[in-house]
């Protein structure tokens, strides 16, 4: 929703007009008012999938993130509407695509479970979680040829201990797992 300028909760300095500070490719800084905050450059935003193979285990991929300069374990996710081309991709098409390329895994069917800010006081991009139905390994996984992804097939029961036990080796866990994990087992059902 647009932000309404006569809105009493609305800081006075944040209805000033934003400021472009820089602009990279993937990411762009502004500011307003005494606010600063990041944008992706993409239109879309990003989609994280919640997986579950047939043998009722729970897909992690990890990764080495330069921004905090350690191996993370997340659930499968990437952009949307990052390709050439693809500027109008779905959250749904995105799903599906970064699925398959990062796990080797291709779902019968994908069902939109919620949608919210990554990191509301920093960043204007939006996540969508997105539910994979009917999984089949139809290839390798690892990502495209600017990543290295080691997937993780983890039992359901178990995950929860599993990400814990990740941490306390040294991994960052990515705390949108917990709300996937909780996805998983209360999300809508059903699917698309």
């Amino acid at each position: 929703m647009p932000m309404n300028p006569a809105d009493p909760r609305i800081p006075a300095d944040a209805r000033a007009p934003e400021e472009t500070l820089y602009r990279g490719k993937w990411l762009s800084l502004y500011r307003r008012g005494r606010w600063e905050y990041a944008a992706r450059n993409n239109p879309g935003g990003a989609v994280i999938i919640l997986a579950v193979t047939p043998e009722d285990k729970v897909l992690f991929v990890e990764q080495y993130r330069v921004s905090i300069l350690k191996n993370t374990i997340e659930m499968p996710a990437g952009l949307v509407g990052d390709l050439a081309g693809q500027a109008d991709e779905s959250a749904l098409l995105a799903a599906r695509r970064e699925l398959e390329e990062e796990t080797g895994y291709r779902c019968g069917r994908l069902e939109f479970i919620h949608e919210g800010p990554s990191s509301s006081g920093m960043s204007t991009e939006m996540i969508a979680f997105v539910r994979a139905w009917d999984l089949e390994k139809v290839g390798p996984g690892g990502g495209d040829e600017t990543e290295d992804i080691v997937v993780h097939e983890v039992p359901r029961a178990e995950a929860g201990a599993w990400l814990f036990a990740r941490a306390a080796e040294g991994y960052s866990i990515d705390p949108k797992l917990f709300a996937g994990l909780w996805f998983i087992e209360h999300g809508r059902g059903g699917g698309a």
